[in-house]
């Protein structure tokens, strides 16, 4: 009650009183805190006010009893997923620009922190918690805020990048746990319900928001100014409602009217920065399958079949590539396609249960496979329907063996099935697998990049790197050409050991 105060702390006195001056002091403290007892003067009781005229008056409030009526079944399903719903907060360190006269002066470039802010939902009890990879990339620092204002330490288990999820883990127990849905049953027109922290900096508190609307539509690819948190990039097979999402949303549930959620609200299409009824959230089955993997595994084993497609001719109407086909252009030596007798040239038409009619539905097909599982195809070849069963794979550079250099970069042998998957230009060369952190920031050596010579030696595998780095290191720079997107690039580098 004390630090609720308005009144300063009582400052001790510095030299001896007599008793009489303490007592004095603190009774005008008490009287400048708490008020002391007036005496009976006019000044301090004047009369009380007359009484408003009946037509001034206004009715009394309606009794605070809540009838039947509006208890709707929106209300019935925030109360079981809202206690769940969670607020992130990040902080990353940014480097400041650097001044001229810092350099001239010897000093070094400063760095500013940055506050980020979104949602999340528990979905185990013992402290897990799904968010959008976008929310908390970069951070150096994450927590979670409960809707009473409890904040843990948050540690990201995982993120996946291409599907925006991530996996935050808590230290809690008995936690509130948000029911999951199935996606795989909603219905155009049924009611929607996002859940989240919309402009989270601007609230003062941290309960959720809620804003209604319906499902407009399901299976939404977004290709280009519609996709990804930031309005660009691509997303597929997303579930697209007018229930406002808004920034700091992002990684809240979407929920049905049964109070259970359906999806991953993670992006918006917008000409003004603000909701304008076109928001994108993630159906929660592929949802549920990320963040096993990412509990299981820290990372998504991406599926991979060996089929590249061919690109669709360019008309003058857009539109024309939604029913150009998927048709394929080549298929990967020794892949699950291969060996389902797949070919060049087939029109793929069915994947499973999901009909395709374009490139985007392939790449939304593909989200929904995962290794082990063999899939039913079916295919047009010459004017006739041939059906064929995939047996989905690992991605190969998964199954490669791995060479580790300098303790923190990771690389495997380029092959043929690695050169055609990722459509490299390079026909021999060390894949960069894996790359810390610091690697990537002091080296310039991203995962993806292909190392094809290291000064004047060629590489042909993961293991010359290796030998190349342990000849140079301590004696001499050493220069490494790598592919990068197709182009070729170079970085110095000086080991010492």
């Amino acid at each position: 009650m004390a630090a609720r105060s308005s009144c300063p702390p009582h400052a001790a006195a510095s030299s001896p009183r007599p008793r009489w001056t303490r007592v004095a002091a603190t009774t005008l403290l008490l009287v400048g805190c708490q008020g002391g007892t007036p005496s009976d003067t006019a000044a301090q009781n004047p009369a009380p006010p007359p009484p408003a005229p009946a037509s001034a008056r206004l009715p009394e409030p309606a009794s605070v009893s809540v009838t039947a009526s509006r208890r709707t079944a929106v209300v019935t399903a925030v109360s079981r997923v809202a206690p769940a719903v969670v607020t992130v907060q990040t902080e990353s360190v940014e480097r400041t620009a650097v001044d001229p006269f810092d350099v001239f002066f010897g000093r070094r470039p400063g760095a500013q922190t940055r506050a980020g802010i979104g949602t999340g939902f528990i979905v185990r009890e013992d402290g897990v918690v799904v968010t959008n990879a976008h929310v908390v990339a970069g951070a150096t620092r994450v927590s979670v805020a409960m809707r009473d204002g409890t904040t843990y330490s948050a540690r990201v288990v995982g993120a996946d990048v291409t599907n925006d999820l991530a996996v935050l883990k808590i230290d809690a127990r008995r936690l509130p746990v948000a029911p999951l849905g199935n996606s795989d049953s909603l219905l155009v027109g049924e009611w929607a319900v996002a859940i989240g922290n919309p402009f989270g900096f601007v609230l003062g508190n941290a309960e959720p928001s809620v804003s209604a609307g319906v499902i407009s539509a399901t299976g939404r690819n977004l290709v280009g100014g519609g996709g990804g948190p930031d309005g660009g990039g691509a997303s597929f097979d997303m579930i697209q409602t007018d229930a406002a999402i808004n920034p700091g949303n992002s990684g809240g549930p979407l929920i049905n009217a049964d109070g259970e959620v359906i999806g991953v609200n993670s992006s918006i299409y917008t000409p003004s920065g603000g909701s304008v009824g076109l928001g994108f959230a993630i159906p929660i089955n592929r949802a549920r399958r990320v963040a096993e993997d990412l509990l299981a595994h820290g990372t998504v084993r991406r599926p991979w079949v060996g089929i590249v497609l061919r690109t669709p001719e360019a008309t003058g109407n857009p539109r024309d590539l939604l029913t150009a086909g998927v048709v394929v252009r080549t298929i990967v030596p020794g892949s699950p396609a291969a060996r389902a007798g797949i070919q060049p040239g087939d029109v793929l038409a069915r994947v499973g249960t999901r009909t395709l009619r374009n490139p985007f539905d392939w790449e939304a097909a593909l989200l929904d496979l995962r290794p082990g599982e063999e899939v039913p195809v079916a295919v047009r070849r010459g004017g006739r329907d041939v059906s064929a069963t995939l047996r989905v794979a690992d991605l190969p550079e998964v199954t490669a063996p791995k060479v580790t250099v300098l303790r923190e970069l990771q690389l495997v042998t380029l092959t043929a099935a690695i050169r055609t998957e990722r459509r490299l230009q390079s026909s021999a060369g060390a894949l960069v697998y894996q790359a810390s952190e610091r690697v990537s920031t002091e080296i310039g050596l991203e995962p993806g990049d292909v190392i094809v010579q290291i000064n004047r030696a060629t590489v042909t595998s993961a293991d010359d790197v290796a030998r190349a780095i342990d000849y140079y290191a301590g004696r001499d720079p050493i220069r490494i050409f790598f592919e990068r997107q197709g182009r070729y690039s170079f970085t110095d580098v000086i080991i010492r050991q």
